[in-house]
């Protein structure tokens, strides 16, 4: 068993998405380098609600991928997981059929669990009584199934739990993975975040918050981080997942590698619930545990792929907490810009996006970002996708409760 102490290195050969921006991870990925915005209104669930926009996937059909049987028992945040976790396993190339499953690991995400399913069943409940609720009203809600059903369709029996840090979970979730590669407990782990809570009590609280962005006369181009006219996120739904080997494993079968996971680091603020510190300390904490983990200076960090909500104290606070850590070098963007804030999957989306970026050596640009706010100091890529050298990368996620969790990438 490896030494926890030990740099390690955990070897991406797997990605799989759905988002806003696509259906699987080419569509999702092109859109994100073009920084096409996609939010719409008015979102189905969402009509006749104050905060009717945001970031959703009208074509997603659970049916078609996963079957009809299987996706009526599932809520879209499970369906969302397991239709990710197809994709990034048949890009894996390996097949659960020749695995040892007791040695395959599901950690995933989730900030709130079936949203969906529990707006509808409370409905249900008032307006024709406890009798006609539905009996998988628990498994479709509570927020551990989405791993579970990953785990189910691929046979995997090693640790199987789904993490809880808000905005964070994603993050946390890839960090918590890398571990068990590195103590010895798993030889695959299926990774990343799915969420799907673009429902009316959530997102009117959001909107009470004063968190959401009233741009609704011009939708897509609402989500703007680090763009002095932002005015609040713009809520979305989506789902990523990403395979994690030890690379002598991966290499020793010809796999692809998209990049390596070399640091994790993670911290609380201890400050307020909703609000950030405001010295961005327990992010500054996460980040260096994230470098010192990877045994990387900061002056090796190429690229950032911010937190970056378009919120007004998110922004600068974290802003400024990157030009304090890392300098003027590191290129930055946000991908939020695009796919919108997905909660609980924001982390394992934008996991997947920087591993493509280190991939293909280019970095997307931040969407809808006109005007720069002078009181970000960084390198921020906008208008266009930025061809650079990136050796390593750095992927921050910050959650309520003042939940910090930060990835560190380098190239294969």
């Amino acid at each position: 068993m490896a030494s926890v102490d030990a740099p390690f290195d955990a070897a991406v050969t797997g990605i799989g998405m759905i988002t806003p921006a696509g259906g699987d991870t080419a569509a999702t990925w092109e859109r994100v380098r073009a920084a096409a915005g996609t939010a719409a209104l008015p979102v189905p669930a969402l009509a006749g609600s104050r905060a009717d926009f945001g970031c959703w996937m009208p074509g997603f059909d659970a049916a078609a991928a996963l079957g009809r049987r299987k996706a009526w028992r599932l809520d879209r945040s499970s369906q969302l997981a397991v239709a990710a976790a197809d994709e990034a396993l048949a890009a894996s190339g390996l097949d659960p059929a020749s695995w040892d499953g007791d040695r395959v690991g599901v950690v995933l995400g989730c900030g709130v669990g079936g949203a969906g399913t529990w707006e509808k069943q409370h409905n249900v409940f008032l307006e024709q009584g406890p009798q006609q609720v539905s009996a998988m009203l628990v498994p479709m809600l509570v927020v551990n199934m989405s791993a579970g059903y990953v785990a189910m369709r691929i046979g995997a029996r090693g640790p199987n739990f789904v993490t809880a840090t808000a905005c964070a979970s994603g993050t946390t979730a890839v960090g918590a993975a890398r571990e068990l590669l590195r103590n010895g407990t798993c030889d695959v782990v299926i990774t990343g975040g799915a969420e799907s809570c673009l429902v009316q009590p959530i997102i009117c609280g959001f909107q009470q918050m004063g968190a959401l962005s009233g741009r609704r006369d011009e939708p897509t181009a609402a989500s703007r981080p680090f763009d002095v006219h932002r005015d609040g996120f713009v809520p979305a739904e989506g789902a990523a997942v990403l395979v994690l080997e030890r690379p002598r494993s991966a290499r020793e079968r010809g796999a692809r590698i998209h990049a390596y996971i070399s640091g994790y680091g993670a911290s609380a603020d201890a400050h307020n619930a909703t609000a950030p510190d405001p010295e961005g300390a327990g992010a500054e904490l996460a980040l260096r545990a994230a470098l010192r983990d990877a045994d990387l200076a900061p002056s090796a960090v190429d690229h950032v792929n911010a937190h970056g909500t378009s919120t007004r104290l998110n922004d600068e606070i974290e802003a400024r907490m990157i030009r304090r850590v890392l300098g003027e070098g590191p290129v930055v963007t946000s991908v939020k810009g695009v796919v919108g804030h997905s909660l609980g999957a924001a982390g394992a989306i934008e996991a997947a996006l920087t591993a493509l970026a280190m991939e293909q050596q280019v970095i997307p640009p931040t969407a809808n970002l006109e005007s720069q706010d002078p009181r970000i100091d960084l390198d921020v890529c906008t208008k266009a996708e930025r061809s650079t050298r990136v050796e390593a990368a750095v992927s921050n996620s910050f959650g309520f409760g003042g939940q910090n969790a930060v990835l560190v990438f380098t190239r294969a």
